[in-house]
């Protein structure tokens, strides 16, 4: 069974990947991933926020050392906390550099950001670090009534052509679905340079306690019935941008790798099923696609890989229809009684 796939220029061993989560923050839980056999593992996220204090505090810092004599070579600001582990980013490269010679599978970095900036030279310091891709997730809720859906798609193409700009290596973007026009977004991001799309990324969603009476803010981890929204798109993007696609959120079982990459998803992400099942789960996810490919007649994931994406070619406005058609069936069938159930 050849599971081998292509991603960003990387030959993978296979199209399972793990995303960016707690498990890639240390080197151990880096090499349980490789040794569960994912084809890459994305290390987790550089926060731009983080970059951004650490260069104000340096700023800082070096104005307040200017006003010393140059002789005193003993002097240090008290301001200053001292930490054998350096900065955030510092200890991030050196968890990279670290990881990619300890693994044989490709280490990609990653940057969350939001707003273009100069912390965008970190792409370079991670390219340097030995990073295989990076995958920049861009995150940002638009809930200022001033911003307009311009503002906001011009924002993620200025971060990706920084992150471009500085970086020789395959960009990936991690976007979310909520654009006007998600299809022409993910051909202006193709027409600007990413080297490939990871859909979705997910909005933190706030709950309310009435107990309490307050906001609780947690991360939940996604579940199979996430997936139909990257599957939508992934269906519609397949065959239409040169962009490699990623498929995120809400892998349990082999079954949901297999109806993404029938979508036509290059590669497949997954973090919540390997944290509630730990790293070794990738092995179990592998095992099991192998088996319903070898049950299903595929030898390649070529054979697979679009199977049921929307055609090619098609004149404008024909996907439109079709999607409206389809809705139009399906609102036929919840009025007969016929529903899906989780």
């Amino acid at each position: 069974m050849d599971l081998t796939t292509d991603y960003l220029g990387l030959r993978l061993r296979n199209p399972l990947l793990a995303s960016a989560s707690p498990l890639s923050r240390t080197l151990d839980g880096v090499r349980r991933l490789a040794d569960a056999g994912v084809g890459a593992v994305v290390l987790y996220s550089l926060f731009e926020e983080q970059l951004r204090r650490e260069a104000a505090h340096n700023e800082a810092m070096a104005l307040q050392g200017s006003e010393s004599y140059a002789e005193s070579l003993s002097y240090f600001p008290a301001t200053v906390q001292a930490s054998d582990n350096g900065s955030g980013a510092q200890r991030y490269l050196r968890l990279l550099e670290r990881a990619v010679a300890a693994v044989d599978v490709p280490v990609i970095g990653s940057l969350n950001a939001a707003t273009p900036g100069n912390w965008a030279h970190y792409a370079r310091s991670m390219q340097d670090a030995g990073a295989a891709a990076i995958e920049l997730n861009i995150y940002y809720l638009p809930g200022d009534a001033g911003v307009d859906g311009r503002a906001v798609e011009q924002r993620h193409l200025d971060v990706l052509a920084e992150v471009k700009g500085a970086a020789g290596i395959p960009v990936a973007v991690k976007l979310s679905p909520y654009f006007s026009a998600t299809a022409d977004m993910a051909h202006r991001l193709d027409a600007a340079g990413a080297d490939g799309l990871v859909l979705f990324n997910r909005f933190l969603q706030p709950d309310i306690d009435p107990e309490t009476l307050g906001a609780v803010r947690t991360v939940a981890l996604s579940g199979p019935a996430d997936t139909r929204l990257p599957l939508t798109w992934i269906t519609l993007l397949h065959r239409q941008i040169h962009a490699c696609l990623a498929a995120s959120t809400g892998v349990e079982t082999a079954r949901d790798v297999a109806k993404y990459l029938l979508a036509g998803a290059d590669v497949v992400q997954s973090a919540s099923a390997l944290l509630r099942h730990g790293p070794e789960y990738a092995a179990v996810l592998l095992r099991d696609l192998a088996d319903w490919m070898d049950r299903k007649g595929f030898q390649r994931l070529d054979e697979v890989r679009g199977l049921l994406a929307a055609p090619g070619g098609e004149e404008p406005g024909s996907l439109a229809a079709r999607e409206r058609a389809d809705y139009v069936w399906a609102m036929r069938k919840a009025n007969s009684g016929i529903y899906e159930t989780y």
